[in-house]
């Protein structure tokens, strides 16, 4: 499950509006035969890749599979439905559909014999999949802030700190752009974070305006069928989505000048209220402070 939970994090920043799942399958003795992820709305899911790929050797195996898979006919046809043709006798599943539509796939797929266990690394899978949960259950795009807090203590956006000592952390940031749908920046400029990753049919920026209110910006955002936003600039920037709790983590690369150097205060990185700790990273001479709303969520399986 963990090879799969690995395979979903390559759809991050692709497959809105549809959820990031991976899929692994093993044959009858347990070697694994064929794998998969969804890349984008539209093209094949998880399971249809990783069957296709174990073909004749899925018979008699099992298959481990992120979130619940589909049972309804939409671009694509009901995954359950191709597990259960391909002779897997066995579905491990972590994260159960929050949005079910009638009869799900786990009852279904048990109705047909199929042996069907549930919650298997569920709390590792929602680190993939706690964006696109947000997003379902606030409707609202999950939010990201990511900057920089140079010498001066005051956050910036994270090309204007480029510079030294900011250049390993400039590409270590740059990757959080690959995985979020939309990024806004400081000067106004909204942008796909993976240029080109969405279908355009399913996915579009074109009547969404940077100056709109933010909580009339996040709607529009999601109707445009993003799922997660980056605010990448200045306090001044985040501030209105702090302010009205939209903030679902920050990421805060914070300059040293040395192994003594004090980390400014939480006031001047503009982390207030209800932020914790979750990880910290030292890259040169800067550090990775990551840090998400206190509150865990607690979602609907």
């Amino acid at each position: 499950m963990r090879r799969a939970i690995v395979l979903s994090a390559f759809g991050l920043g692709t497959t809105s509006p549809n959820p990031p799942v991976g899929c692994v399958v093993l044959d009858c003795d347990g070697r694994a035969v064929g794998e998969g992820y969804h890349v984008r709305k539209g093209d094949a899911h998880a399971e249809v890749q990783a069957l296709q790929a174990a073909g004749e050797r899925a018979r008699g195996g099992t298959a481990m599979v992120t979130l619940e898979p589909c049972h309804h006919h939409g671009r694509t046809p009901p995954c359950h439905q191709a597990i259960i043709d391909s002779g897997i006798r066995r579905v491990l599943v972590s994260v159960l559909g929050p949005s079910l539509r009638g009869e799900g796939a786990v009852a279904r797929m048990r109705n047909a014999g199929l042996s069907v266990v549930t919650d298997v690394l569920a709390r590792e899978v929602r680190l993939v999949l706690e964006p696109w949960l947000t997003a379902l259950h606030q409707q609202r795009p999950f939010v990201t802030w990511v900057y920089a807090v140079p010498a001066d203590g005051l956050a910036n956006r994270m090309p204007a700190a480029a510079g030294a000592p900011f250049r390993e952390a400039s590409v270590d940031a740059h990757s959080l752009r690959l995985v979020h749908d939309v990024v806004l920046s400081d000067d106004g400029e909204l942008s796909e974070g993976c240029p080109g990753g969405h279908r355009p049919e399913v996915f579009s920026l074109a009547r969404v305006h940077p100056s709109q209110e933010p909580r009339e910006l996040l709607l529009s955002l999601l109707a445009g069928g993003a799922r997660s936003l980056l605010l990448d600039g200045s306090l001044s920037l985040a501030s209105p989505f702090l302010t009205a709790g939209w903030v679902d983590q920050a990421v805060a690369y914070v300059a040293t000048s040395g192994a003594s150097s004090a980390v400014p205060p939480a006031t001047a990185t503009g982390l207030v209220g209800d932020f914790v700790l979750q990880d910290l990273t030292r890259l040169g001479n800067v550090v990775r402070i990551r840090s998400g709303r206190a509150n865990e969520r607690i979602y609907r399986d």
